[in-house]
């Protein structure tokens, strides 16, 4: 039975944008997928990401079962984890993909890129794992924020659910994600649901880490499964009011970057501001550019 979770970001990347006219994406730099909304870690990021690995290499408890988005510069950001386990286990270490845990885009009028195919992404990466079916998949025309936390929500309960019961026992699980889903999934797992939802609660700088300790509460039941042809009707579940997917769960270390040499870095929120919903990665780049203007820590 699953006893902890530890969530990470992914590592400082590289920039894309997108023309909110046109729905055109484009990268600052070759994509190795040759999707404009799929970048690499930037060379800052590549060092976060051995950092992080240094430290989950060793953390307690011991990673039993990874899985990680779709994205490239998830997989990438694990990589150096998956080398170390593997060396230090002398054992085979995989990382199953859920499309559940998936980035954010918000609701437009164009269809947003989706991730590469797993044949593509191994590639790249040896050590995916295929054997994994995927829970849920966002609309190509993106998503509100509430229907985040639903897929998020939906998401985690699935996951929970499937490595309780899973041979082996799993007690501990890693997750690599994105920064909006990294915040949705601190409010489902806790319950807590602000009530505004640009409340900066979780903290999800770069290669951050967060870990979460179980309750003793049970789990929900009967939950609808979702319908691949209708991407938008996401099973509900009642976790909010402090309840929590899974029996809910306490958060005992938010956004962790004590391990990382440059600290907490590319921080991120949700806003209300118009800009944001249009380009939600776009409005916190610009954020974040501002922020590192201002103390002169740019690190590209």
């Amino acid at each position: 039975m699953l006893e902890k979770i530890y969530v990470v970001r992914h590592g400082y990347r590289s920039n894309w944008v997108v023309n909110s006219t046109t729905g055109e994406y484009t990268s600052s730099v070759r994509t190795p997928t040759g999707i404009a909304a799929d970048p690499p870690l930037a060379g800052y990021g590549e060092i976060q990401a051995r950092e992080l690995a240094t430290h989950l290499t060793s953390i307690q408890p011991p990673v039993d079962v990874i899985f990680s988005s779709p994205y490239y510069r998830c997989l990438q950001t694990l990589s150096p984890t998956v080398t170390s386990l593997r060396k230090s286990r002398q054992q085979d270490v995989r990382v199953r993909i859920e499309h559940g845990l998936a980035e954010f885009f918000g609701r437009a009028h164009f269809t947003h890129p989706r991730p590469a195919a797993l044949d593509v992404l191994s590639t790249h990466f040896d050590f995916i794992d295929h054997g994994h079916t995927k829970f849920i998949e966002s609309s190509v025309y993106g998503e509100s924020i509430e229907a985040l936390h639903a897929r998020l929500a939906y998401t985690l309960h699935r996951l929970i659910e499937m490595l309780d019961a899973e041979q082996g026992a799993p007690r501990t699980l890693l997750i690599c994600s994105h920064a909006a889903s990294m915040i949705a999934m601190g409010r489902v797992l806790t319950g807590r649901m602000p009530e505004d939802p640009n409340e900066e609660d979780f903290r999800v700088g770069t290669c951050s880490l967060s870990v979460y300790e179980r309750r003793a509460g049970q789990g929900q039941e009967g939950v609808e499964t979702w319908d691949e042809s209708r991407p938008e009707a996401v099973p509900e579940l009642d976790w909010q009011r402090g309840k929590g997917v899974g029996g809910g769960w306490n958060c005992v270390a938010n956004g962790d970057c004590s391990f990382l040499q440059g600290g907490e870095e590319k921080t991120w929120r949700f806003s209300g501001d118009e800009s944001f919903l249009k380009d939600p990665n776009a409005y916190n780049e610009k954020m974040n550019q501002e922020k590192e203007k201002a103390t002169g820590a740019s690190r590209l």
